[in-house]
């Protein structure tokens, strides 16, 4: 049985609440102009975990956009 890899964030599907926090706080991390090296740290466990758990590290990265 393989897991099939999740391909990017999506704010309307039917998410976790965890996935949901993940997903904001590393959107609000660049913003909120906290030390350089935090921010950075904090984007990349985010990566990380989400490469672990969910088989995609740019999981909250690599959503496509519309056209119009």
């Amino acid at each position: 049985m393989t897991r099939e890899q999740l391909q990017w964030y999506d704010e309307k599907a039917d998410n976790s609440d965890w996935i949901d926090a993940l997903a904001e706080l590393r959107q609000r991390a660049t913003r909120e102009g906290h030390c350089y090296q935090h921010v950075q740290a904090i984007t990349v466990a985010i990566d990380q975990y989400a490469e672990k758990a969910l088989g995609n590290r740019d999981y909250f990265l690599n959503k496509p956009y519309g056209v119009g």
